[in-house]
């Protein structure tokens, strides 16, 4: 027979249980799709200072391969469009804050992000390098010894590089966006950046003379959107869309009128072959 005071007891451990249940992200709020659909907006973090991934037209238009990516997941969802401005450093923040729904915004798949958010299947790439004006002759982390390296903060380079400066014996000058480190390269406080190719192609044309290049590859990465975790309809309603435009060719399109080159041909379907 069970007594009041233990009937008590179960009645207060249920209790208990079902507000930790309403309180996990993984019950009560499985993920945040619908609240999206019935929104009827999708607000997208994006970083405009990254060209050309991101950035503003003359006449002050967002534009470039995440813009684009952005706008035709929109259109695809049938959503309105909201821009959450974005740098390197706040993209995740943006996300875990609630700021922004999703991230689009050339953020690399790693192990480490991979602890606090989720990403979709990846849908672009980026070469991670770093560059230099053609005085300086490095091939190799080991060759940046004794020098200063311009990074952009929290961007994969800055991530990749950062436990390697002190064993290695460079410095890494961070800057707070890409656009504030690519002036500092072409008014020549930098010599040497770890970034994109993208963006050492951008240091070329602003200072040609200095004769900014490649100098060697720190990493290749997928490209993917970023959302937060426990969100598996949102993440698979992505991933379906990813794959979709993979296969009618119009996130190759979107890479190729902005890189000049197609997507490497293991990331495309044989659709698009």
């Amino acid at each position: 027979m069970v007594t009041r005071r233990a009937l008590l007891r179960r009645l207060a451990v249920l209790a208990v249980g079902t507000m930790v249940a309403a309180a996990s992200p993984g019950t009560a709020r499985a993920d945040q799709l619908d609240d999206i659909m019935a929104a009827g907006t999708i607000r997208i973090s994006t970083d405009f200072a990254i060209p050309p991934a991101g950035t503003m037209s003359d006449t002050m238009q967002p534009t470039g391969s995440d813009v684009e990516t952005a706008q035709l997941l929109a259109k695809d969802w049938g959503l309105k469009l909201e821009w959450v401005s974005t740098t390197g450093s706040t993209r995740i923040p943006n996300l875990l804050t609630g700021k922004a729904d999703i991230i689009i915004s050339t953020l690399s798949v790693t192990p480490e992000r991979g602890k606090v958010i989720d990403f979709s299947r990846a849908y672009t790439v980026l070469q991670s390098i770093v560059g230099g004006t053609a005085a300086q002759t490095v091939t190799d982390v080991a060759g940046l010894r004794g020098k200063t390296v311009g990074v952009t903060r929290g961007t994969t380079q800055d991530n990749r590089l950062s436990p390697l400066a002190g064993p290695n014996g460079f410095v890494l000058h961070r800057y707070e966006d890409d656009s504030m480190m690519v002036t500092a390269a072409a008014t020549g406080q930098e010599s040497l950046v770890a970034t994109s190719v993208a963006l050492v192609d951008a240091i070329k044309q602003k200072v040609p003379q200095a004769g900014y290049e490649p100098k060697f590859v720190l990493d290749n990465f997928d490209i993917a959107v970023g959302i937060r975790k426990g969100q598996p309809r949102l993440q698979a309603k992505l991933n379906e869309w990813v794959l979709a435009n993979l296969q009618n060719g119009k996130l190759n399109a979107i890479y190729k009128k902005f890189y000049g080159n197609d997507l490497p041909a293991a990331m495309r379907p044989p659709e698009v072959h």
